[in-house]
Formats: structure tokens, C-alpha cells, sequence
């Protein structure tokens, strides 16, 4: 793992985090298993894992959720990643009082939480998204939102800019607010709507692309992607300021309805991911739950191929109960494909023997209560 690429956590500390009090593991750079009983805190690590990335973290909790019962201390994550220049030390934590976060990167403060993704990039998988394809939109929006951070940092705070400004148009169209004001809160909600949109097709049509050049390599499906119109009877501009013309156009037409509704009904935030089984040709969510969850997999799997080609960092897979329901040659090809990205990935289980295939290629660790306990 020499390469600029490939990047390992050697050291990881957690503090008021969850269950765990304290708790410190030093790592080599090989894949991590984390196996034991459910309710053990295996979820929780990778949680505080996933919080050295830009926005919420796996579970999407708001920072005070993540704090000890009990403790005094704020809650806090440290990781020691190893770079091909060398050790970055990378914390973030609590901030008493606010219910925010800070970061720290090397001792000093950082300038951003996008700050992070400097040195790491964070994929994860879980149990919660094995019905992503057959439910609401919303959670395909999420996800699709959370593999474009892992390509470009700020579109987690793009985001949230929009869902804010949106959030103050909805109210002033309910108190039927100056039309002014209004317009301007448009041209501001045009900007982010622009920026989200334009992000999310490019990184859209790359995944795609990539996809396309392995179609019949791997043994799991591949997928093919495309949004959902963002208008129904009018073309989509290209570019930027076009695209911020045209929304701001169209509020202005639907201030009325969205009025009524009492939302705003045409943005970024009415798309949907629409995914198809490529070698069947079927929509996904038409598919049976095996062929959904391998989909998934390989989705992600490229993915993470995509972020490794675009950034020059391999991202780290942080994938929650992911061997439960694959067969053993399933199995044995994703732990195959892990290697093949070359680098370090965070496995939970309760059954420690459906890691065998793995082998010397893993290091176990064994959780109980809060604990960690390395069994190499």
C-alpha cells in the first residue's frame, strides 16, 4: 500500500462515543472484521468512522445523538491515516453547547469539515439500505448525494444550503411574504439547486461510464443510472446559468401552487435515482432481494473505483453486516474485489466464520460491550 492511492487508519481512538467510553485500536493496513453479538457497538465504530468525512455520518444523527449517556466529556473520533507522504492525524468531536462538530487535522483546527477529505474518503453500506431500490425517493436521493461527497467534499453543505433557503421560501409563501424578498431567496435557491444538479449528472454520467467498460467483468450486476427529469415540459439547460434562469423562472410561475401545496414542488429535491439491472434489463426494484443487495454491491464497488480514478484516493468501505446474506462464492468474490481496490475496509458480522475466506488478508477484532478486543 505504497502508492498515493491507497490510504490505512494504523491508529483509531474514541471517547464518549456511543456506547463506547474509551476505546483504541492499533491497526495494521490490512481489512478490519469486526464480529460479535448484536448491540455489541460493531455499527457504532464504523459510525465514528464515517464521521471523519463531510456531513452526518451512516446513521444521519444529529451530533448530540452520538454522545455517551452519561459522560462529561464531549464525544470525540481520532484516526491516524497513513498516506503515501506520511502520518495525518485527523479528530473531530463535539463542541459543548452548539450541537456542531469541530476538526482538527494535525493538531490545529481545520479550516472546514471538507477539510477531511483531503486525506480520506468514506463509502459505507449497511442493512437500512438493503430496500434502497423498491422505497422512497428520498432515500435514493441520500445516496446518491453521499457518492457524489466522496467525488466533490462541499455537495454535502450544497445540500443543506438549498434545503435551508427552500425552507424560508415555503414560509414566505405561507405568510404571503414581499415579493422582493422572495425573488432574491429564488435567485439564492437557483444557485445551490444548480450547483447540486449539475454535480450530481456529472459524477452520474463518469459512474456510468465506468460501469460501461466492465459490464461483463465481476461477479456482481451491473447497474445502469439516470435521474428523473428535473422539469416535466421544458428542456434542461447545460449549463449553469441557464439552469439557475430557467428554476428561477419556473418558482416564479408556481408560486401560486407550491403556495397551496404548501411546499415548493419542482427542484433538485423531487429527483429520483432510477436504476436498472443492465444484464436483465429490469428495473432494480423489480428485482428479487439477492439480485437487489448484489446490485448494491457492485454499485458501490464501482464507486469506489470511480473516487480512486477522480481523486487519487482509495476510499475507505466501511460495510455493516455485508456477508449475512451472500453466498460463499459471493463471499469470496467481494472479498476478492476489495482487494482488488487496494484498500482498507471496516467489516462487521456476528459470525466470525463468514470471514474465513478472507484469511491472513484481514485482522479480527472482537467486540462486547463497548470493547475491543484484536484476536490476532
Amino acid at each position: 500500500m505504497n502508492t498515493s492511492a491507497n490510504r490505512s487508519v494504523s491508529r483509531l481512538r474514541l471517547s464518549a462515543f456511543r456506547n463506547y467510553t474509551a476505546a483504541a485500536l492499533d491497526l495494521d493496513a490490512r481489512h478490519v472484521v469486526l464480529t460479535g453479538p448484536n448491540g455489541a457497538g460493531k455499527t457504532n465504530l464504523l459510525e465514528a468512522i464515517s464521521l471523519l468525512s463531510p456531513g452526518r455520518g451512516l446513521r444521519r444523527a444529529s451530533f448530540d445523538m452520538v454522545q455517551a449517556q452519561g459522560a462529561e466529556a464531549s464525544w470525540a473520533v481520532a484516526a491516524t491515516i497513513e498516506t503515501y507522504s506520511g502520518p495525518v492525524d485527523i479528530g473531530t468531536g463535539g463542541n459543548a453547547g452548539d450541537g456542531a462538530r469541530r476538526v482538527r487535522i494535525n493538531g490545529a483546527n481545520a479550516r472546514s469539515v471538507e477539510a477531511m477529505s483531503d486525506y480520506l474518503r468514506v463509502l459505507w453500506l449497511t442493512p437500512a439500505m438493503d430496500g434502497l431500490f423498491s422505497g422512497p425517493a428520498g432515500d435514493r436521493r441520500r445516496f446518491l448525494d453521499r457518492l457524489v461527497t466522496t467525488l466533490i467534499p462541499g455537495h454535502s453543505a450544497t445540500v443543506n444550503d438549498f434545503d435551508k433557503i427552500m425552507r424560508q421560501r415555503n414560509r414566505l409563501l405561507e405568510d404571503n411574504g414581499d415579493a422582493h424578498w422572495l425573488a432574491a431567496i429564488e435567485t439564492q435557491m437557483a444557485e445551490t439547486a444548480a450547483a447540486i444538479h449539475l454535480a450530481r449528472t456529472d459524477s452520474l454520467t463518469h459512474l456510468q461510464a465506468l460501469i460501461a467498460q466492465s459490464l461483463s467483468d465481476g461477479s456482481f450486476p451491473a447497474a445502469q443510472l439516470a435521474l428523473t427529469p428535473l422539469f416535466e415540459d421544458r428542456h434542461e439547460p447545460v449549463s449553469s446559468a441557464d439552469l439557475e434562469t430557467a428554476l428561477i423562472d419556473i418558482w416564479r410561475q408556481t408560486r401560486a401552487l407550491d403556495r397551496a401545496a404548501g411546499r415548493t414542488t419542482v427542484g433538485p429535491h423531487r429527483v429520483d435515482l432510477e436504476v436498472v439491472h443492465a444484464q436483465k434489463a429490469m428495473p432494480a426494484m423489480l428485482g428479487s432481494t439477492g439480485e437487489q443487495k448484489a446490485l448494491l454491491i457492485g454499485l458501490v464497488l464501482a464507486h469506489a473505483r470511480l473516487v480512486k480514478q477522480r481523486t487519487g484516493i482509495t476510499p475507505f468501505l466501511l460495510l455493516d453486516e455485508i456477508a449475512a446474506h451472500l453466498d460463499p462464492d459471493r463471499r469470496r468474490a467481494l472479498f476478492d474485489a476489495l482487494d482488488g481496490l487496494g484498500g482498507q475496509c471496516f467489516l462487521t458480522g456476528t459470525d466470525p466464520m463468514l470471514f474465513e475466506a478472507l484469511a491472513d488478508r484481514s485482522q479480527a477484532i472482537l467486540v462486547r460491550g463497548g470493547r475491543l478486543h484484536p484476536s490476532d
